[in-house]
């Protein structure tokens, strides 16, 4: 590759990141405005237990460090200023001549359409269950969308991302590190499906201030560098506008929160994560990238199982994250440790994943 390319292409991933913070960083403060203004986070706050029946120790837990005026949908500032970039460039790339702005234009059929109809269609469903909760409307106490909806959109969802990989992208087989690939044929559509839902799950991670963002942006630069490594310029540059404005959002969401993530910002990220593991062939490596989100998942599953086969707990509370802090650990002290982990298992995943084709 000569320099002038490869400058273009460094331009391209890290340029656009950089340029994704600061218009997150800057769209901040008019979105908490108005997040504020019209008091736009749930009026209760109702705690259930995994088993059915009263969370008491979640709920003291929360006491200590939650407020109830804290707005939700702060996932809005990732999806919209990912949607604001990308409409951009698009129509810089399609309406204006020069290499520079056909080359920063990274929507492309390929490598991100899908995953970029993915993070908004599945951030349209959060954002509905965030304003479900905030008006107290829907199928629970406190609001919000029925879980059994939830899944239901999402398995949709899903299976549109299936079928067009099954389909169009002739894709139906499993990268393996070190093996080849596993071919999966007709099964490769229920597994796409299974593996989404698998990932919304890891939505219970959105727990304590900073922690959903600061797990799942190495998760993100993970998947990025992968890209990269494959020359899947557009995909790599898509990502890196979507860790710069979870940076953003990140800056701000450190304790004290300025904003809660919610359904409008996990949501969106986990299923765009489904597609993008699969763009990459690096679905095999996912529950090592994602270990943490892995590992909450599990403690969940875990604890469930647990109470209803032995009518006992594994686990202080769940998820894990509420584990430690019943512990004794602060929530900072969580937040900070579960972001190592998801660095190191990051590269730990990735380097797996490069290696072992």
């Amino acid at each position: 590759m000569n320099e002038p390319a490869l400058v273009l292409d460094v331009l391209k991933v890290f340029g656009l990141a950089s340029f994704s913070f600061f218009v997150a960083f800057f769209l901040t403060p008019i979105l908490t405005h108005y997040l504020y203004k019209y008091k736009l986070w749930p009026k209760r706050i109702e705690r259930e237990s995994l088993g059915g029946g009263p969370a008491t120790v979640i709920a003291g837990l929360a006491k200590e460090r939650t407020h109830i005026d804290t707005p939700r949908m702060g996932g809005i500032l990732i999806w919209g200023t990912v949607f604001i970039i990308t409409a951009l460039f698009w129509f810089l790339g399609k309406f204006f001549d020069g290499p520079l702005f056909t080359k920063l234009n990274y929507l492309s059929r390929g490598q991100t359409w899908l995953p970029f109809f993915a993070m908004m269609s599945a951030s349209l469903i959060g954002l509905a269950d965030d304003w479900l909760q905030i008006k107290g409307r829907g199928g629970y106490v406190g609001g919000g969308l029925l879980l059994t909806i939830r899944i239901t959109l999402v398995a949709l969802l899903g299976l549109a991302g299936a079928l067009w990989f099954y389909g169009p992208l002739e894709h139906s087989g499993v990268v393996i590190p070190f093996y080849g690939e596993l071919e999966l044929g007709i099964f490769f559509i229920p597994f796409f499906i299974l593996t989404m839902l698998a990932l919304f799950s890891t939505g219970v991670v959105d727990g304590l201030d900073g922690l959903a963002g600061g797990v799942i942006g190495p998760v993100i630069a993970a998947y990025g560098g992968i890209a990269f490594f494959q020359h899947q310029l557009d995909l790599a540059a898509f990502l890196g506008v979507i860790g710069g404005a979870l940076l953003a959002f990140l800056w701000y969401n450190i304790p004290p929160a300025r904003f809660y993530m919610g359904e409008s910002g996990i949501l969106g990220l986990t299923s765009m994560l489904t597609v993008v593991a699969f763009l990459t062939d690096g679905v095999a490596v996912l529950p090592i990238i994602a270990f943490p989100l892995a590992i909450e998942t599990l403690s969940v599953i875990i604890q469930i199982g647990s109470k209803r086969l032995r009518g006992k707990k594994v686990f202080l509370a769940a998820p894990l994250h509420h584990h430690f802090e019943a512990k004794g650990w602060p929530h900072y002290k969580v937040t900070m440790r579960f972001w190592v982990v998801s660095l190191v298992m990051a590269l730990v995943g990735m380097v797996v994943h490069v290696i072992g084709r």
